[in-house]
């Protein structure tokens, strides 16, 4: 029997189901049997199906009737499928490049598991970002199989069906189809969870799922809405059933409650009973309560306390009342959290948390860089501090367990912001953070500067209209009490840049200390992670961001290069973090780790760094490795976007001009000879002066805990620094 079987409803969609079916046949992973249900022999969909089941032997199309909905559809899938793991996806949704063998490799880490969830994207149809819903869900959950108690949140009703994997002879036991009517998913996926015994998490995006133009059918006006009501008694029902612990019922109750609420309160989805509506869920209310049910705070426990006690007129003037505060906030300027700003504006007045640090990393993109490694010293040396970093939302999943965190934009990020004795950031705070008295700003920075930065900018246009104001950027750095630099270099270049009086700090990056700690052992690991294979020589290619391009092109055609180098070798390429696409993805001999999380383990597994004119050149000289730079457009890139040196002229390595070049020196071993590490060796004497290993404590003890400079650690030289091994020698003489 299979691995997989991918059901895949069709109604309504045969314009997208090729996309759709084309996702799961394009799988690197084939154990598989696609199962497109479509409704009947004379439907559009079916004459797709049918193309492709004659073109593909695992194609086997089964037909369901319209009047079956979803639900039916799915069932009959379900009826016929015979893999071991169920999937399903609607009809205009995709699988993910790599998706299936991620699904099979994380199965065979969890073991026989009954759920697998997973992440998936929810895409807007024409503009806009995507989102990842199920991605703050999944990341509180524990790392290996659980049992579904030790993860209360993960009821089940927040994720829609096909953001899950499910063994089918668990649904076959348990006896488990699709509830008939609207809102299947709520009542599918409630009731799975309350039958799960062991579970686990993929904490990946799997599915991308097209947001509709016309939106949600399930949002729209008319009476299937009681069917919410119907999908909710079901799964609450089950769960009095089961007599579900409090610590269980109570998540999946307010959910549930959150859904239900949501529509009693949307103006246009009841047109009418809306009376009908609110009393049947307030019956639902208090027939299921939990004991000892706290409400929550806020408008939404007011909402709750109203449907326990079926006050349908007093709910209906607060509902009033929220849309004519909504209509006299959208005549402000700047609404978009304005009731949060305001709460921040009198956060502001209570006194300062001696005791609270808060951190952020390129405008919230993760647990890294920098502040990364700052928290991680503070925990150990200063454990009485607080710490919360600040991420959005789309990568609070990315934040280790156990490492306290705020989603930018919510009302614990204002707290945090206003309360914070010491703010730690490797950019910026946002504009609106006011710099309180007694309050200490840390800009750790987030590389050595080539290109100009901050003011330096404003006389390259195509960089300065990008930058915005520089006034507000001044504005921002007038707020910093210390900066931090890794080199005599970057001091000079931030106090142009930067102009201001705060105090610079000469301590090296702490991101760069593993350069000097990691061992053999975490080397070997980080390239098992990122599928480096044993016998092969990893080549970094991390080249930067144009400001005159628009989107990420590598310039060069990385496999033909890796042809005319010899099999010894594998690229890795990293590219500039505006374009992180995700987890690590190989192609053939390159494998694609832009979306890793860490920079420093990327450099690590790496035995010979390819760059242009990116900052990482500076902070993989601390490895004491071979460099090469690509400098292919060099003078294009110095007249638009400006430069304080010239690499040219004293370069960390090779230089190579054009691909031949390049292909040239890595082909002969030039690139790692005698002359290459005179090279090296100067740039580490410029640019590698505090990057000792021990940055991070200096920065706690100095910073957080107030030490004198003269009580710090001092700088190892660098003639007396072990840099992390390589795996592979490539030095030649």
């Amino acid at each position: 029997m299979p691995r997989f079987s991918i059901i895949v409803p069709s109604h309504g969609v045969a314009g997208r189901l090729p996309q759709a079916l084309d996702s799961v046949l394009g799988q690197s992973f084939g154990d598989f049997e696609l199962i497109p249900v479509t409704d009947g022999p004379d439907a559009p969909a079916q004459g797709v199906a049918a193309g492709y089941a004659e073109r593909d032997c695992r194609v086997a199309p089964v037909h369901s009737p319209p009047a079956a909905g979803l639900a039916g559809a799915r069932d009959a899938g379900l009826r016929a499928a015979t893999g071991d793991w169920l999937l399903f996806l609607d009809g205009d949704d995709t699988l993910l490049p790599g998706a299936l063998a991620a699904l099979d490799a994380r199965l065979g880490e969890t073991g026989d598991v009954d759920v697998l969830y997973f992440e998936h994207e929810r895409t807007p149809w024409w503009t806009g970002e995507p989102t990842n819903p199920a991605a703050p869900v999944l990341a509180r959950t524990p790392d290996g199989a659980f049992p579904p108690e030790r993860a209360p949140h993960l009821t089940g009703v927040e994720l829609p069906a096909w953001s899950a994997a499910y063994r089918r002879a668990f649904l076959t036991e348990r006896q488990l189809t699709f509830p008939e009517g609207r809102f299947t998913d709520i009542g599918f996926g409630g009731l799975v969870a309350l039958s799960a015994e062991r579970v686990a998490v993929l904490r990946q995006v799997v599915v991308r799922h097209l947001l509709r133009r016309q939106g949600n059918r399930l949002g729209l006006p008319g009476g299937h809405h009681f069917e919410l009501l119907a999908q909710a008694e079901l799964v609450l029902a089950r769960a009095a059933e089961l007599e579900l612990p409090a610590e269980r019922f109570g998540p999946l109750f307010e959910q549930l409650f959150t859904a239900v609420l949501k529509t009693a309160a949307h103006p246009r989805r009841l047109p009418r009973r809306r009376r009908a509506f609110f009393q049947r869920a307030s019956g639902l209310y208090r027939r299921y309560r939990p004991a000892g049910y706290r409400t929550p705070g806020g408008s939404l426990g007011v909402q709750h306390r109203l449907l326990a006690s079926g006050a349908y007129l007093a709910f209906r003037t607060l509902r009033g009342a929220n849309r004519a505060l909504a209509r006299a906030v959208s005549a402000v300027p700047r609404p978009r959290g304005l009731r949060t700003r305001l709460r921040y504006r009198h956060r502001l007045r209570t006194r300062l948390d001696a005791n609270l640090a808060v951190y952020c990393a390129y405008w919230g993109r993760g647990y890294v860089c920098n502040p990364a490694a700052i928290h991680a010293k503070a925990r150990e040396l200063a454990p009485h501090i607080r710490s919360v970093f600040l991420v959005e939302a789309d990568r609070a999943h990315t934040v280790p367990e156990g490492v306290e965190y705020a989603v930018i934009g919510s009302r614990e990020y204002w707290d945090a912001l206003a309360r914070a004795k010491y703010l730690i950031n490797n950019a910026n705070f946002a504009d609106a953070v006011v710099k309180r008295k007694g309050s200490v700003h840390l800009s750790t920075q987030h590389g050595t500067p080539l290109k100009k930065m901050g003011a330096d900018q404003a006389t390259y246009p195509v960089v300065a209209a990008a930058t915005g104001s520089f006034s507000r950027l001044l504005a921002r750095v007038d707020r910093w009490d210390f900066n931090l630099s890794s080199n005599r270099h970057s001091t000079e270049m931030w106090e142009r840049a930067f102009p201001a009086a705060h105090e610079t700090l000469e301590y090296g990056y702490p991101r760069n200390d593993v350069y000097c700690t990691a061992t053999a052992d975490d080397v070997a690991r980080v390239r098992r992670e990122l599928g480096v294979p044993e016998d092969k020589k990893a080549l970094l290619f991390a080249p930067t961001h144009r400001d005159h391009a628009t989107g990420f092109e590598t310039g060069l055609d990385l496999e033909a290069l890796c042809e005319e180098i010899g099999d010894e070798y594998v690229v890795l390429l990293r590219a500039h973090y505006f374009y992180d696409r995700g987890a690590a993805r190989g192609t053939g001999r390159v494998i694609d780790v832009t979306g890793h999380g860490s920079a420093e383990d990327v450099c690590l597994a790496a035995d010979a760094l390819i760059t242009d004119y990116s900052s990482i050149m500076f902070d993989y000289a601390n490895l004491d490795r071979p460099i090469v730079v690509y400098a292919d457009d060099w003078d294009v890139y110095r007249e638009l976007r400006g430069v304080y040196f010239d690499l040219m002229e004293a370069p960390p390595g090779r230089v190579a001009r054009t691909p031949g070049e390049l292909a040239a020196v890595l082909r002969d071993g030039s690139y790692a000879d005698e002359e290459a590490g005179t090279l090296r060796a100067a740039f580490r004497e410029r640019f590698c002066q505090f990057d000792d290993g021990h940055a991070a404590e200096r920065v706690v003890r100095r910073v957080l805990l107030g030490e004198p400079p003269e009580a710090l650690p001092p700088v190892v030289p660098l003639a007396e620094r072990v840099p992390a091994p390589a795996a592979t020698t490539l030095v030649r003489s």
